[in-house]
């Protein structure tokens, strides 16, 4: 904020004067329409102050504020308090909850970068078959983006084995095979492991994360942002599955044929499974 005073309008000014005065965890759990009312200033004011000082938006300062609190914070202390900042008010938790998701998903959407996108696309596109991972709340994502993909006539499959059990999958990766990998923050060794044996046997990677890029950036394909919740309101793997659809929109525009004839296939054995739709 020093450094960039001199070049901030009176509206950033303001909002970085009560961000100085703020506690961690009443910007935590603040949206930016709360932290623009705050300052007599609007939620514009707010994310662009934020892009400004280099977080990317409100999401991104929120990020590193977390980073300190929740290894300073017990998670019970932090439900508490989440709780507490949220209140009793169903109209207030409604709005709150579709708050951080649209602050989450927009973030996200300002972090899109087209040369990563693409190489993620033609990575998946060109690969005879799909590794996903994705462990604890990384799963249902990982599960999404592989059923996705086998109902458009793509080979694949999901895992979310963590230690001795996923000696398996890995044994079984092969040259020429692609691996999507779901993981927010967390430096897990799996991912490590996963990555190197990708490498080893010829596989190509994409790394869908908020805060791995960077240590894994020479050892993967393509990285692609997929920012995760500060404060618990929102489910983890929401940015994650928006960016899981947008790979899958676009591999359907590659291959619009194979798309269609899977689908018609899919929807066929429905019908003798299940009988024919009522028109």
């Amino acid at each position: 904020m020093r450094q960039l005073w001199e070049e901030l309008s009176p509206a950033e000014r303001a909002v970085c004067q009560f961000l100085i005065s703020a506690s961690p965890d009443q910007i935590l759990f603040s949206s930016a329409q709360e932290l623009g009312s705050a300052t007599g200033t609007s939620n514009a004011t707010v994310v662009r102050t934020m892009q400004r000082l280099g977080f990317g938006g409100l999401p991104g300062l929120k990020r590193a504020l977390a980073a300190e609190f929740s290894s300073t914070v017990a998670p019970d202390v932090r439900l508490q308090q989440r709780i507490s900042h949220v209140g009793h008010d169903l109209s207030e938790i409604w709005t709150r909850v579709f708050d951080e998701a649209r602050e989450r998903i927009d973030h996200c959407r300002r972090l899109w970068d087209p040369e990563m996108f693409q190489r993620a696309v033609e990575v998946m596109a060109g690969a005879s078959s799909i590794l996903v991972y994705g462990a604890g709340a990384s799963d249902p994502t990982a599960r999404h983006l592989a059923l996705k993909l086998g109902r458009r006539g793509h080979r694949a499959r999901a895992t979310s084995a963590t230690g001795f059990s996923l000696a398996d999958d890995l044994l079984s990766l092969r040259h020429g095979e692609a691996v999507v990998i779901f993981q927010p923050a967390r430096k897990l060794r799996e991912i490590t492991v996963l990555v190197d044996r990708a490498q080893a046997v010829g596989a190509r990677v994409v790394l869908v994360s908020d805060e791995l890029g960077g240590a894994f950036a020479d050892k993967v394909d393509a990285v692609l942002a997929a920012p995760h919740t500060p404060t618990g309101i929102t489910a983890e793997p929401l940015t994650g599955i928006v960016v899981a659809d947008a790979l899958l929109l676009a591999l359907d525009a590659l291959d619009e044929s194979r798309s269609v004839e899977h689908s018609h296939q899919l929807t066929a054995l429905r019908e003798q499974l299940l009988g024919p739709r009522i028109r």
